[in-house]
């Protein structure tokens, strides 16, 4: 394998035809470069979120959990909402 290059799998999965159509229409538009390559940048979107929200949980258990109600609405009238 040359250095830098990305390895790829092969796989088959089956999909909801709605999904499928979906990116069909972004390879037809130009917003994607092939339906694989929308499916790989879907489920590097899909790990970058769950990703987030595992530090999120992580900062809130170590500052002491989620916001109360309380704290809601005093950011709430802070911020002039």
């Amino acid at each position: 394998m040359i250095i830098g290059m990305t390895r790829r799998a092969k796989i088959a999965v089956t999909v909801p035809q709605e999904r499928l159509d979906a990116a069909q229409r972004a390879v037809c538009d130009g917003r994607a470069a092939g339906v694989s390559a929308y499916a790989a940048e879907a489920m590097e979107q899909r790990e970058k979120s769950e990703d987030f929200v595992l530090k999120l949980e992580e900062a809130l258990e170590e500052s002491g959990g989620p916001m109360t109600d309380a704290e809601r609405e005093e950011i709430d009238r802070l911020a002039g909402w």
